[in-house]
């Protein structure tokens, strides 16, 4: 891509045969754009895991370079061992490593982090996978403080972690203080920001909530505004996500990564606004 950057795209499992079919027109279509490479996410404690498998091992005999998100979740070590070695055996070269979230009714056991999923996965399969980590401009919603905050993702990094993709965010001075703050501990290690397009308000609204990213006031107000005229909502979304996307890459950003919610559009609108 130009002047070095990276993109990338992200998509869910689909639970359902039309989603299923529906994502396989996405991504031919996301794909004709040349991204770098296309992440699939992975449900609390593994619950999508052979769909996550599924849709990965489809979209690299397609030739399409993609990434599984892995956490532990539930699993054990032979486990993980197992679908390690699927994956690269699949030809698969990337992995975004997370430390997910345990699903309903398995509390009792122990959360295994980020930083330990990265030693595992550099213990057992050494340098084979590029190891994408997740990074949080505006606080992970667990973390005791900012500063413990970067200390987490250098510690990520320090154990054998790539690069970070960071959680969507509309305000461009918190990404651009996080990287100085990350500069200043000592973190040498590219961090990509993750945007994320606006297509329904009252569900960016949720979720934003539920994940700590913060809606500033000024656009939640001018979101609100548009009531249901969905359309006017989402042309002014992707010419505020675009700015920001200028803005960032303009400041040194080393690339985007989107999360695309399984649409062609905004997503694409967004890329050809760019100059992509």
């Amino acid at each position: 891509m130009s002047d070095n950057k990276r993109f990338s795209f992200e998509f869910f499992p689909p639970k359902t045969d039309a989603g299923r079919e529906k994502l396989k027109t996405v991504r031919a279509e996301l794909n004709k754009l040349g991204p770098d490479f296309f992440s699939v996410t992975y449900g609390a404690g593994g619950s999508t895991r052979d769909n996550t498998k599924g849709i990965v091992f489809e979209m690299i005999a397609d030739g399409i370079a993609t990434a599984p998100h892995l956490s532990f979740g539930g699993d054990d070590e032979t486990s993980m061992l197992n679908l390690l070695n699927e994956y690269k055996q699949a030809g698969v070269t990337r992995i975004v490593a997370l430390r997910g979230d345990l699903p309903s009714g398995m509390g009792a056991q122990r959360l295994v982090y980020a930083e330990e999923l990265v030693q595992f996965i550099r213990e057992n399969t050494g340098d084979h996978f590029h190891l994408e980590v997740a990074a949080y401009p505006e606080v992970h919603p667990d973390a005791p403080s900012y500063e413990k905050d970067i200390e987490y993702l250098k510690r990520k990094l320090d154990a054998g972690a790539n690069s970070a993709i960071t959680q969507y965010f509309y305000n461009l001075d918190a990404y651009l203080y996080f990287i100085d703050q990350c500069n200043k501990a000592g973190i040498d290690k590219p961090i990509y920001p993750g945007i994320m397009p606006i297509t329904n308000y009252q569900n960016l609204a949720r979720f934003s909530a539920n994940c700590g990213a913060e809606i500033p006031r000024w656009l939640a107000k001018k979101l609100e505004s548009f009531g249901d005229d969905k359309e006017s909502l989402v042309a002014f979304g992707c010419d505020i996500v675009t700015k920001l996307c200028e803005q960032l890459l303009e400041s040194g950003a080393p690339g985007l990564h989107f999360y695309t919610m399984n649409q062609i559009e905004p997503n694409k609108t967004i890329w050809k606004n760019l100059g992509l």
